[in-house]
């Protein structure tokens, strides 16, 4: 993978009193999991414990996770208020969230609506997709455009309107249109730090303590293809 986070090169996008939000590094997962590696919620209660020199435990919620292999924004909770009202703002679907995607064949449309129903497989870690309700399936929808034609690739803008697992991977698998190294859902060939081509890139949701309107934006991993996606 990419360099690896710590305490002195996290990301920090946005921090208050009440949360911070963090661009992930592709490789990072963001909380503790059977491979026993630092999750990122552990680094960023490292940062703010040396930050503010805070005595005893520092308090941190998950508010979402984003999987392994993809970068960008994620949101923690520096209280159990804020967590509370970001979780609110999650289910009531009040926090917007983008993700850029760079895929190999391009949709036969250049926007539309993906609708299937998931059903989700623990043993594998892996999702199904289908055009209609199957039993233990759940259904998943999400807006894309095509916002750039790069050398060999594309650059999809999607919008969540549902969050399931691996959501945007199973869905552009399911239409042929593959993420950039994701071998997982149907891409040829693997990239080279065990990354894949999917990005959380911007968040919008109305701040759960001051009310006021946020708009986080996450600059995309600096590697040759992402960096040709955010030339003019």
């Amino acid at each position: 993978m990419s360099q690896k986070t710590d305490k002195n090169n996290l990301q920090v996008l946005f921090e208050d009193n009440h949360l911070i939000v963090v661009n992930k590094r592709a490789g990072d997962i963001v909380q503790g999991d059977k491979t026993g590696d630092l999750p990122l919620s552990e680094i960023v209660k490292l940062y703010l414990k040396e930050k503010y020199k805070k005595p005893g435990k520092v308090f941190l919620g998950v508010v979402h996770r984003i999987d392994r292999p993809t970068s960008g924004i994620v949101i923690f909770a520096r209280t159990s208020k804020a967590l509370t009202r970001l979780n609110k703002l999650l289910v009531d679907k009040k926090l917007e969230k983008t993700y850029w995607a760079v895929v190999k064949n391009k949709p036969s449309k250049s926007n539309g609506t993906l609708s299937h129903w998931l059903v989700r497989n623990p043993k594998q870690n892996k999702s199904y997709a289908h055009l209609k309700e199957v039993p233990n399936s759940k259904i998943a929808v999400l807006d894309y455009t095509l916002i750039k034609t790069l050398n060999n690739y594309y650059l999809l803008e999607i919008n969540l309107k549902t969050g399931r697992h691996h959501q945007i991977r199973t869905q552009l698998s399911a239409i042929k249109s593959p993420i950039k190294g994701d071998l997982k859902y149907g891409f040829d060939r693997s990239n080279k730090d065990g990354s894949i081509h999917l990005h959380a890139r911007r968040v919008r949701l109305i701040h759960p303590v001051t009310k006021l309107e946020l708009q986080i934006d996450a600059p995309p991993p600096s590697e040759t293809i992402w960096n040709s996606c955010t030339k003019n």
